[in-house]
């Protein structure tokens, strides 16, 4: 399993060959190559900037000549017209890298700032806002560090990051005549290192024989408010209790108060809209 940084690098190195694979023939004609200037990444909408790391090292990778300043880190509400971070040397480099660097800068911006307002939303409230695994191929390292940057926490990382047994998994061994109980146990005899055990619920029910069984975790899917409940307070603690679907800003704080620990919002990533970011570029006259 690749480090963190090391997942950047490539996800970085795919973006610049993706925008400049087949070079800038823009800049390239028209831009003196030992202009130097400046370029000033300013934020136009308040939120919570992530991914200026990730902006910083697009420039570098375009040329390690390029000075680049971080002013404002990760996690940081950020207003309207404040600059984040500034680039110094050559022009052109500067214009090829800015596209690449600010769609990681705006998208992570984004779901930074959506998760924050999901958390504020649910503020003095014993329950934590989790992601889901329904993020843009290829960026889920970095969408998901942008849900911790705007205050939430992640969910499984990947396939192998925990059993979660769904609706599908319990369809099909329904059909071969095993019960939720025994899909249970055979999970756990057969995973060899300690995960967690996620199990997909719909009734009351189902939620206390899961819990008898040794789930970890109960996801209680697109169940009503009153419902919910109910089944927070049949499970009593035996178990975690994961509430997910249709979950909006209107609706998250009273999902919040039927007592589950955890909500898994896949808007998150999904559907948060980017914060608007710009770079504005100074060059001495000539």
């Amino acid at each position: 399993m690749q480090s963190f940084a090391a997942q950047v690098e490539s996800i970085v190195d795919l973006a610049l060959a993706e925008d400049l694979g087949w070079g800038d023939v823009t800049t390239e004609a028209v831009i003196p190559p030992e202009l130097k200037g400046k370029g000033c990444i300013r934020v136009k909408a308040s939120g919570v900037l992530a991914g200026v790391e990730v902006a910083a090292r697009v420039f570098c990778k375009v040329d390690p000549q390029l000075q680049v300043e971080v002013i404002v880190a990760d996690g940081t509400r950020v207003e309207a017209g404040q600059v984040v971070a500034v680039i110094e040397g050559r022009v052109a480099s500067i214009l090829k890298g800015e596209r690449t660097a600010l769609n990681f800068l705006q998208r992570l911006s984004g779901i930074a700032s959506e998760t924050a307002r999901y958390v504020e939303a649910i503020a003095g409230l014993p329950v934590t806002v989790t992601d889901t695994r329904k993020t843009a191929p290829g960026l889920r390292p970095l969408e998901k560090y942008a849900v911790r940057m705007g205050g939430g926490q992640n969910h499984r990382q990947h396939l192998g990051d925990g059993v979660l047994i769904k609706d599908n998994h319990l369809a099909v061994l329904s059909r071969q005549g095993m019960t939720l109980a025994q899909a249970i146990q055979r999970a756990r005899a057969k995973i060899a290192r300690p995960l967690k055990i996620e199990v997909e619920v719909e009734t009351l029910e189902q939620a206390l024989e899961a819990a008898q069984a040794g789930a970890d975790i109960l996801l209680l899917d697109n169940m009503g408010l009153e419902y919910m409940r109910q089944v927070v307070e049949g499970v009593g603690g035996r178990a975690v209790t994961e509430a997910s679907g249709n979950v909006n800003l209107e609706s998250i704080r009273a999902v919040a108060e039927t007592g589950v620990d955890f909500i898994s919002v896949g808007a998150l990533t999904h559907s948060a809209p980017a914060l608007d970011i710009g770079l504005e570029l100074e060059v001495p006259p000539r």
